[in-house]
């Protein structure tokens, strides 16, 4: 009986080490591209990798994926950066946690001779030359682009006049930053919207409903929100349900989620700006490849964003039927 609880016990613990370093092969015969994500327990993050991991078996190349387990970790993901540096992988693409914090783990790649491609949020620049780094590439979205987009839509659904809420990601991070200057950029020219909370609930679902039923409970009148993502967009939604005013506050998201398609879908957000994350992934690896490789790359790759709300969805459905 012991025997056969050691073997369960041996074959879970195996299970958990391979969950733990996907694509992981110390003896590896040919390049090797590491993908050191912000998060597995993002859907966002997720598509990314499965775009990255198609590239890479067209490719004929290893890809090790990691990530910390919670987005606001940057300490963790610097550890795993320097464990890539030091196992000398021949090129990492990076979503940073934090936008300056990563700065030193990137120019010691540089030292190291490893190409580093930055993915989804940018790097700070002045920091980033302050300390002689550099990094090969910028593959992602127009944040601040997307988050105008947002309040250009809210402010058409609310007829130009209405008190707004907005809920932010990571305090400093470039992403939360850039998508809530380009709403906030809306506002300003429309001064019949007001802004009267912006406040963190760090991208997670369940800050963002604890944050936004603080709000409602001290702003009644809030008759729309823009969330910087879809998980603290469906937050709140929650949020919104449980003091009874479905309907009423007007919700749009950011990242376009699988469960953030349904709830437009089912009329509990309004819509949400959609990125590409797998074309994210799959561009990161196909130009690592390339970079590890000596070859020339571009120094920007952009990837467009669109507002997805149930009417465009309705007008997909229409043309493939």
């Amino acid at each position: 009986m012991k025997f056969r609880t050691v073997l369960v016990f041996l074959s879970v613990f195996g299970l958990f080490l391979s969950a733990c370093q996907r694509g992981l092969h110390q003896e590896s015969s040919g390049p090797v591209v590491a993908l050191v994500l912000k998060t597995l327990n993002n859907p966002y993050y997720i598509d990314m990798e499965k775009g990255a991991q198609d590239a890479a078996r067209k490719l004929k190349i290893d890809l090790v994926v990691q990530a910390p387990e919670r987005e606001v970790d940057v300490e963790k993901q610097m550890q795993i950066v320097e464990n890539l540096i030091q196992r000398r992988v021949s090129a990492i693409c990076l979503a940073p946690c934090g936008s300056r914090e990563v700065v030193p783990v990137i120019a010691k790649a540089n030292r190291e001779g490893i190409p580093v491609l930055i993915l989804d949020t940018r790097v700070d620049a002045a920091i980033l030359g302050q300390s002689g780094g550099s990094v090969a590439t910028f593959i992602g979205s127009d944040n601040f682009e997307g988050g105008r987009i947002a309040g250009e839509f809210i402010v058409k659904i609310l007829g130009g006049k209405g008190k707004v809420a907005i809920l932010e990601g990571i305090p400093g991070h470039e992403t939360s930053d850039e998508r809530t200057r380009g709403f906030r950029k809306v506002v300003s020219e429309n001064p019949g919207i007001e802004i009267v909370a912006s406040q963190t609930a760090n991208w997670e679902r369940d800050q963002g409903f604890n944050v936004f039923q603080n709000i409602l409970q001290s702003h009644a009148k809030v008759r729309a929100l823009f969330a910087c993502n879809d998980l603290m967009a469906l937050g709140a939604v929650e949020a919104i349900a449980a003091a009874g005013k479905t309907g009423t506050v007007r919700v749009v998201g950011f990242d376009f989620l699988a469960d953030g398609r349904e709830a437009i879908l089912r009329g509990a957000m309004d819509g949400s700006v959609a990125q590409h994350p797998y074309d994210i992934g799959k561009l990161a690896v196909e130009n690592a490849h390339r970079a590890s490789r000596r070859q020339p790359i571009p120094a920007e790759i952009p990837v467009p964003v669109e507002l997805m709300t149930r009417q465009s969805l309705s007008e997909v459905g229409d043309r493939t039927r």
